[in-house]
């Protein structure tokens, strides 16, 4: 990106982050919670530290730009969806730590082991609670939009646009999970995952949200945003596809392989095994879904992979996806403000970049 776009972007990053913390500062007192309860404030000073911890916000920056892509002018209801969007993001966050067993998260620790630790005798106590909160999380994204200050008919677009995409996103949990019990997902199969699990909460519906905001009927746009929407998803999950086998783990901050452990069809291990032998394979295999691979196998596993041209295959796949997006963006110019249209423009390609 454009040193411009990336300044704006730290601006939305900066801005919003202050106003995260404003928002759970003022939450608890509109909450109906008794007053003798414990585990209320616990709950909602979990997803606080969670929702505060980190992230890049990218989600309120494209809905920013999705907004100035009609006006420059302020608009009134950018700050709610935001914050819809990224207690949206914490609650799949809250639920993926617990569904994956993830003891951290962004250098902290995840809300299910917070509560494991806080409840070591009673591990059906932690579960529940863990769920609890993500759920919480998401009914606060959805309360936030019902609170908007803006005319009736565009709040009650915004809220069906972020349920959509709540259950969307749910569905995609849901096909990811049976995704893993298939031999050998072909493509199109890891391209619908990655669709309905990241790209229409992380992309589409930030979109959609910022449009309906700056007084723009995305309704109309449906079919372009949809897949532009999907393309640089599907470009971005490649990339952390690609990076956890062949990123750097200094850099990641967490070790490599481990998708490969958990025994995750990713678009990586898809792309190893259409190119390995049959010696090849059987070690591939053996790494997948073995929860207790050593650093070596997944070193062999890597070697492997690169011996076979794996990283510039993927490369090339992920570019391909984010060439075929920026060209969709390119053609807004026609009915858009030429500086939003150039970062959405420019986004796909910044999205299988970063961190190369």
């Amino acid at each position: 990106m454009t040193q411009q776009i990336l300044e704006r972007a730290n601006g939305h990053e900066q801005r919003f982050n202050t106003l995260f913390e404003a928002y759970f500062d003022t939450v608890g007192a509109g909450l109906d919670a008794p007053s003798f309860s414990q585990f209320a404030p616990e709950c909602l000073g979990l997803l606080r530290e969670l929702s505060l911890r980190g992230g890049k916000r990218m989600r309120v920056v494209v809905l920013h730009e999705a907004a100035r892509l009609v006006t420059d002018d302020p608009v009134e209801g950018l700050d709610a969806a935001a914050l819809s969007i990224e207690l949206l993001q914490t609650h799949g966050l809250v639920h993926d730590d617990l569904i994956d067993d993830s003891p951290t998260r962004r250098g902290g620790p995840s809300t299910y082991y917070a509560y494991r630790e806080r409840f070591p005798g009673r591990p059906q106590t932690a579960l529940g609670l863990t769920v609890l909160a993500g759920d919480l999380a998401l009914a606060l994204s959805l309360q936030v939009l019902l609170e908007a200050k803006v005319p009736a008919e565009v709040r009650q677009a915004m809220v069906e646009v972020q349920t959509r995409a709540a259950a969307d996103t749910f569905m995609g949990q849901i096909i990811d999970m049976e995704r893993d019990f298939a031999a050998a997902p072909d493509e199109e199969v890891l391209h619908c995952v990655t669709d309905y699990k990241s790209a229409r909460y992380s992309i589409l519906a930030p979109m959609q949200l910022g449009l309906l905001a700056a007084g723009e009927q995305p309704a109309r746009m449906e079919k372009k945003l949809r897949e532009y929407a999907r393309l640089v998803g599907i470009g971005g999950q490649m990339r952390d596809d690609y990076l956890d086998l062949f990123g750097d783990a200094a850099v990641m901050g967490k070790p490599c392989g481990t998708d490969l452990r958990d025994g995750k069809h990713s678009y990586t291990v898809r792309a190893l095994l259409a190119v390995v032998d049959d010696r090849e394979r059987r070690i591939v295999q053996a790494a997948l879904g073995d929860p207790s691979c050593t650093p070596q196998t997944i070193a062999a596993v890597r070697e492997i992979g690169e011996r076979r041209g794996v990283p510039r295959i993927m490369q090339a796949d992920m570019r391909r996806s984010a060439r075929q997006a920026s060209e969709m963006a390119a053609g807004w110019r026609t009915q858009w403000r030429e500086e939003a249209v150039t970062f959405f423009e420019q986004l796909p390609l910044w999205s299988v970049e970063r961190a190369m």
